[in-house]
């Protein structure tokens, strides 16, 4: 007689529980009252804070066929553990009791014996900006310029080798997943709109792109369940509207089941049924149908709080990071009555942006700055193929070919356009990270790469040390064994693992943005809770915390979300000639990044101050001037007239309050020119300006 085949160990301990498969009548995931830990936790007496608890308690169930259907959704902040979830569900972390989490319908006859290993089974998805490029298969280049070199190495994979799984470099003939069904293939890549696509290098895409590349890569690994951490982050408008429903239409199929973490300020998809949401310390705060969740977050008045929150019985509260104790800003008396007070608050709260700037520019300023970079007839090809400025554009009443346009100092620019359009490309003419940034006539403060008569080229080094960047690609090569304050000094240093040339104001600017962001880069932060009135606040205000802190936590170890922040201090600490920032704000939550834009406009000269409001307004927040005993010796204070602004994004709300010029690239392969615009105040006023940009 044939003996059945052996079980994997989790299953095997799921039969012997005493359950019963049932097929399809099974959950493909259950955990019921499991606690979970990341290391084995030791003898009584071993120090819990070095080994917390993760998710206490945890019960969930995914049903593998409802008779009602279940789309589910984690939303939460950037550090309340969506990944951390996910990884649980996928059976990673040890779980106490053992049987707590089980798999039920993997152990089912129905299953292939492929998905019997949830590791299989449960597919994740996350762009988190790791080392290794996508999915960890080494399909990008050794070095950020790579991806802009004529030379092809043999680890310089193709979108359609990619996606068969063909990234090996001597791989064996037979291989289980190398015989990828055609058709499904055809039907991802015309999906995923990766059609111009497939004979490109992987190292070649942009942002977007590589996200499209590894969700189609992941469906094609036919799972069970697909987790996408954040799928709608990095990805522009056309593209998010192209792939909401493709991800609806195969949750509706259940082909595969999906599962996506949200942060709280992403638009929720109509298609989703289920919310789980994650409150602080790894905890569950509500799950279960969507509008029972949403009504115990957002109804009566009892509010799960998000990092935002600073409120508390209409009194002002100091805000979870540095306590922002005020003073307020008017000529209103301290003794105002609350009335006085909340008339005072809603007139200044309804004329001003989330950074406190004018909603409109009360004049126009004519005075042009110096050029800090000048581009003139600039096309970049690859072979007969245009990747940014193939296109005739109208400059000073006459016809040009190529891309022509001038960044000036005191300006703020937001640079746009879809997924493959150039803009990464167009940066890294700037920032000298383009080998055609040699032959291209370019000019970066005056000066061209390489020497002319009677002018000297630009060095690199002097370009690096003018220019503070922020973007993905820095993140993915950035050193993750640096320190946090190691990360932010960096700025002053020539490489990555340079060694920075600091002063005593540079210790002064770097312990400043310490402090200031100490909630959002130190995990261990703590604040002490409280009410405060004008009365005693000057005694309540306390002295300068340590920042000792930054010192112990590795890049690598912070949250997602910390190592954007500890990126953007790093490009802005050095107060250089020329800010770029490529999507510095994706992957933060609401709050975090409003505080980066408010310390970008004003530094640490203004902060934000809470009203949690009543039934007849709602909570807001506003802007006011820090209290002098914050502030250090040497004010760190935001961009100057003589600094230049230019920002990249896909999401009007990441878009600093700053910009008033804007460029809006087009298809690569259009051949339609680059449109320029200007706002007359905030993006966040100009109700048809996005619109505009993306020409709806």
């Amino acid at each position: 007689m044939r003996r059945p085949p052996t079980l994997p160990f989790h299953l095997r301990a799921f039969r012997s529980s005493g359950y019963k498969t049932r097929g399809g009548q099974e959950p493909i995931v259950r955990i019921h009252e499991g606690t979970f830990y990341r290391e084995y936790p030791s003898a009584p007496g071993q120090d819990a804070a070095s080994n917390p608890a993760i998710f206490p308690q945890l019960t969930f169930s995914l049903q593998s066929h409802a008779k009602d259907p279940q789309h589910w959704a984690i939303v939460g902040p950037s550090n309340a553990g969506k990944t951390t979830l996910f990884q649980i569900l996928r059976g990673q972390h040890i779980c106490f009791p053992s049987t707590a989490r089980s798999f039920p319908y993997l152990a089912s006859e129905t299953v292939s014996p492929r998905h019997r290993n949830p590791a299989r089974a449960i597919q994740y998805v996350g762009f988190d900006g790791e080392r290794g490029g996508v999915g960890k298969s080494g399909t990008r280049g050794a070095y950020l310029s790579a991806r802009y070199e004529s030379r092809r190495e043999a680890t310089d994979f193709t979108v359609m080798d990619y996606l068969r799984g063909d990234t090996d470099l001597n791989p064996l003939e037979e291989r289980e997943d190398k015989n990828t069904d055609r058709e499904s293939l055809g039907k991802v890549i015309n999906d995923l709109r990766l059609e111009a696509l497939v004979n490109m290098p992987m190292g070649n895409l942009s942002n977007g792109q590589t996200r499209r590349a590894r969700i189609a890569r992941a469906l094609l690994g036919d799972p069970l369940i697909l987790l996408l951490d954040e799928p709608f982050m990095g990805l522009d408008p056309p593209t998010i509207t192209a792939l909401n429903p493709l991800l609806h239409n195969l949750a509706r199929m259940s082909s595969p089941r999906l599962l996506l973490a949200l942060r709280p300020q992403d638009l929720l998809p109509d298609w989703i049924t289920h919310l789980i949401y994650l409150g602080p310390n790894l905890k569950i705060a509500q799950q279960g149908k969507r509008k029972k969740v949403l009504t115990a977050i957002q109804g009566r008045g009892e509010e799960v709080e998000l990092p935002s929150s600073g409120y508390h019985h209409s009194r002002f509260l100091p805000q979870r990071g540095i306590p922002q104790f005020f003073r307020s800003i008017g000529t209103e008396s301290v003794a105002t009555p609350l009335q006085r007070r909340q008339n005072f608050i809603e007139k200044r709260m309804t004329s001003r942006s989330r950074e406190g700037l004018p909603l409109k520019d009360s004049k126009k300023s004519t005075q042009q700055g110096e050029a800090l970079v000048e581009m003139r007839d600039v096309c970049v090809k690859y072979g007969d193929k245009p990747a940014l400025g193939g296109w005739c554009q109208e400059v000073d009443g006459h016809t040009r070919e190529g891309l022509w346009w001038t960044v000036r100092r005191g300006e703020r620019w937001g640079v746009f356009g879809p997924n493959g359009s150039g803009k990464t490309t167009l940066l890294s003419l700037i920032c000298s990270d383009h080998p055609q940034a040699y032959s291209l006539p370019i000019k970066v403060f005056g000066r061209a790469r390489l020497p002319r008569l009677g002018q000297p080229g630009i060095s690199i080094f002097d370009i690096q040390a003018r220019i503070g960047q922020s973007s993905p690609e820095i993140h993915a090569f950035f050193p993750r064994n640096l320190s946090i304050r190691q990360t932010i000094e960096n700025a002053w240093a020539d490489t990555y693992l340079g060694t920075p040339r600091l002063s005593y104001g540079n210790d002064i600017s770097v312990d400043a943005c310490l402090r200031w962001f100490e909630a959002e880069l130190n995990p261990a932060f703590s604040s002490q809770p409280g009410i405060f009135s004008q009365k005693n606040l000057d005694e309540k205000v306390p002295g300068p915390r340590s920042t000792d802190w930054a010192d112990d936590i590795r890049f690598g170890d912070a949250p997602f979300s910390a190592q954007r922040v500890a990126l953007l201090l790093r490009a802005i600490v050095k107060k250089p000639d020329l800010v770029v920032l490529d999507e510095a704000f994706s992957g933060m939550d609401e709050y975090v990044r409003d505080k980066c834009m408010l310390f970008l406009t004003w530094g640490e000269t203004r902060s934000f101050a809470f009203f949690k409001g009543d039934q007849v307004r709602p909570r807001r927040r506003w802007v006011i001037d820090t209290h002098p005993k914050l502030l250090t010796s040497n004010v760190f204070e935001g961009l100057s007239d003589h600094q230049a602004l230019i920002c990249v994004s896909h999401v009007k709300e990441e878009v600093p309050g700053l910009v008033r010029d804007w460029i809006s690239l087009p298809e690569a392969s259009s051949r339609r020119p680059a449109r320029f615009g200007r706002f007359d105040g905030p993006l966040e006023a100009d109700t048809g300006g996005w619109d505009e940009i993306w020409n709806v």
